[in-house]
């Protein structure tokens, strides 16, 4: 195996082992029941999980990303991790967020950490059902100015749909872990 499939077959056997949930059912963010579910903050909030997330979705971001991040607060622990194995590695890349509401005091708006109209970078999410956090995330930087190179998702359960919606704005995808990766159903 190549590291990078070591690093997604080691992230999903924690996902697999602290994350996933099949004693539902359980309401989704996008309104829709499922019986099992994907509790991905067990693995990116732990040490030994934030590792594995980290080494995982580095080898998914291109030489000329500065910066990754996505919505608040699924996306938050990834970057942050990714930002660490990325240093470990000797490369540098920043880490930022996307609040759910824009502040009126400190700094404002939405975006926040060290990125801007000049940054190229990669949209983080940690399951996508919709992959309507992915597109808010992308709206989002691309009214800053920033250029968004693709987009990464923990787990995608979204049968294809956010992968549609990431085409549509012109960025290609990737998901580290499908259902059949993690041993559940696609509902």
């Amino acid at each position: 195996m190549d590291s990078f499939s070591d690093a997604r077959s080691r992230l999903i056997d924690h996902l697999v082992e602290y994350a996933v949930r099949t004693d539902g059912p359980f309401v989704l963010r996008s309104g829709a029941t499922s019986d099992w579910y994907i509790d991905a903050r067990q693995t990116t909030f732990a040490g030994h999980g934030a590792q594995r997330v980290g080494a995982a979705v580095l080898a998914e971001i291109p030489a000329e990303v500065d910066a990754i991040g996505g919505m608040t607060m699924g996306a938050d622990p990834i970057a942050v991790a990714t930002a660490i194995a990325a240093a470990d590695a000797g490369r540098d890349l920043a880490a930022f967020s996307i609040r759910k509401e824009a502040k009126d005091h400190g700094t404002g708006g939405r975006l926040v950490g060290p990125v801007g109209a000049a940054s190229r970078v990669v949209v983080l999410e940690d399951t996508t059902t919709t992959g309507s956090a992915l597109s808010e995330a992308v709206e989002v930087l691309l009214a800053e100015g920033v250029t968004v190179v693709r987009a990464v998702a923990l787990v995608d359960r979204s049968d294809g749909a956010t992968e549609g919606k990431m085409s549509g704005f012109g960025i290609p995808y990737v998901a580290l872990a499908t259902p059949a990766d993690l041993g559940v159903g696609q509902s």
